[in-house]
């Protein structure tokens, strides 16, 4: 995707946004120009805490999920026996929707970090796991073979072989997720909670009905998810420069 382009989708979003102000012409709905005056206004006042709060939950759910489920769908994937084991726990539990276990896991974890940072966790795990397995199952076997007959051990076939392989899909789960974690994100920083972006934007709009801080509170928490989705972009280009030759 081209900067050039994202920034002219932008601006048509924006001009948009400003036509439906301009026909509404309600206080629920503010112009584009009165809610990015008070988006950098509350960045000076609180809403850049929220902010930071909203991104290290949601960013340390994101590194916890990659560091437990892709060594566990790169070892799953390269069992035969282990995919058998696994694979009907894996299919039961993939379909539901994680969302449902919120309440569960804050009675068992309570209100904090932990239990949001976890439900985070729950919800990227199934989808990097599952990519990340059936990449690593799909490996052709010539080219293990060749690497165990030039004496490869187990060890050598993970770092050259099973990793580079599903470096992609752990890439691609990770994009596909973003925008279902920030918004259990959101779910999870309603109540209970006196930081994050959730709180703000349900505070300041529900609350104090102080319409052009809620939407300010809403472009940040699309700068959170879109700066996310930027990142893995940038991450898979530089790390996985292949699939962009030619």
């Amino acid at each position: 995707m081209k900067r050039r382009d994202v920034i002219l989708a932008a601006l048509a979003l924006i001009v948009l946004w400003q036509i439906l102000a301009m026909v509404v012409s309600m206080p629920i709905l503010p112009t584009p120009f009165v809610v990015f005056t008070v988006f950098f206004k509350e960045l000076q006042h609180g809403l850049f805490t929220h902010f930071a709060v909203s991104l290290w939950r949601v960013t340390a759910g994101m590194l916890l999920s990659v560091l437990v489920a892709a060594p566990a769908g790169l070892v799953i994937g390269g069992s035969k026996r282990l995919n058998r084991l696994f694979s009907p726990i894996i299919y039961l539990l993939y379909p539901i929707p994680k969302v449902v276990f919120v309440p569960v896991i804050i009675l068992f974890l309570g209100i904090g970090d932990t239990a949001k940072i976890s439900i985070m966790f729950l919800i990227l795990f199934f989808q990097i796991i599952v990519l990340v397995r059936d990449q690593a199952s799909g490996i052709a076997p010539q080219l293990i073979q060749s690497l165990q007959s030039l004496g490869a051990g187990r060890r050598a076939l993970f770092r050259f072989i099973y990793l580079p392989a599903s470096l992609p899909a752990i890439l691609t789960a990770l994009r596909q997720s973003i925008g279902t974690a920030v918004a259990v994100l959101y779910i999870t920083e309603l109540s209970a909670t006196k930081y994050g972006l959730g709180y703000y934007i349900y505070y300041k709009g529900s609350t104090l009905l102080d319409y052009p801080s809620m939407y300010a509170g809403v472009i940040a928490m699309s700068l959170l998810g879109l700066g996310m989705y930027f990142t893995v972009d940038w991450l898979e280009r530089k790390w996985c420069r292949w699939k962009f030759v030619g």
